[in-house]
């Protein structure tokens, strides 16, 4: 019964009438197989089985528990598939960037809903300082002292 929306998402499949426990995969979606070929470049073990298999069994208990009704939405599959893909090309921790590359960036997230968090929830971006007690009338003196190991962590960190 989900055959038709399953088509439409890219997966392609086809069931022998020799063997009704059988499903033969034809086609699967770009996504899939961009995913694969990351992580083949990554040396990892091959995954697209996997993911189809998540997603027929996704949509198989998706159609037990609302008899076929929620149609239209993207499957959880999909949208980890997307997420870990949209990290993968991310701009990392510690890369730099051209003052260019960084107006882009940032022009880019505010035209984002969600601009500081990743697909996966994760932040995106930190405040590099605080400037809400510069409204106060009493500005509190700045710690220099951790400011320093602040610094000092920092390029730890980097190298």
């Amino acid at each position: 019964c989900c055959y038709k929306n399953l088509e439409d998402l890219g997966l392609e499949l086809s069931f022998p009438e020799t063997n009704n426990s059988l499903i033969l995969v034809r086609k699967v979606p770009m996504c899939f197989i961009e995913r694969e070929a990351n992580e083949l470049r990554r040396k990892r073990q091959p995954i697209t089985k996997n993911i189809v298999e998540e997603l027929i069994q996704e949509q198989v208990e998706l159609v037990q528990t609302t008899r076929g009704g929620a149609r239209g939405t993207l499957p959880l599959t999909f949208l980890k598939v997307l997420a870990s893909q949209a990290c993968h090309g991310a701009i990392k921790f510690n890369e730099h960037l051209t003052l260019e590359e960084s107006c882009k960036l940032i022009e880019a997230l505010s035209s984002c809903k969600l601009p500081f968090q990743c697909a996966h929830g994760r932040p995106s971006m930190l405040p590099l300082a605080d400037i809400e007690h510069l409204q106060q009338e009493e500005q509190p003196k700045p710690n220099l002292t951790r400011l320093r190991k602040m610094a000092r962590a920092w390029q730890l960190f980097g190298k």
